[in-house]
């Protein structure tokens, strides 16, 4: 497994959201103390399904999406290859986290 950061809001310097000249797509780009991570629009539309998912649920926990490669039978035309499915769920969420930071 990678190495776990965990980054607070104070660590956080800036956000960057963008359409960057020559691309169709979002990218988001956050600017953390001691790095640079930018985002492609997928990852960042699974983030946003993920939060909403569980703050607009009045029991939902938690969820875990992974990434899955849809073959060109399953995935929609002008979508990419490779999504973030949803594959479980509050448990299986709260025990990954509860291994990353207690």
């Amino acid at each position: 497994m990678a190495e776990t950061k965990v980054y607070r809001n104070t660590d956080v310097e800036k956000i960057v959201a963008t359409i960057p000249r020559g691309h169709k797509h979002l990218r988001l780009a956050l600017f953390l103390k001691d790095q640079v991570i930018v985002l492609q629009e997928a990852t960042v539309a699974a983030i946003v399904r993920a939060y909403i998912n569980i703050i607009a649920h009045p029991l939902r926990k938690g969820v875990v999406l992974e990434r899955r490669n849809l073959c060109s039978k399953e995935k929609k035309p002008g979508y990419a290859e490779f999504q973030l499915i949803e594959v479980g769920g509050d448990k299986e969420a709260r025990d990954i986290m509860n291994k990353l930071v207690g």
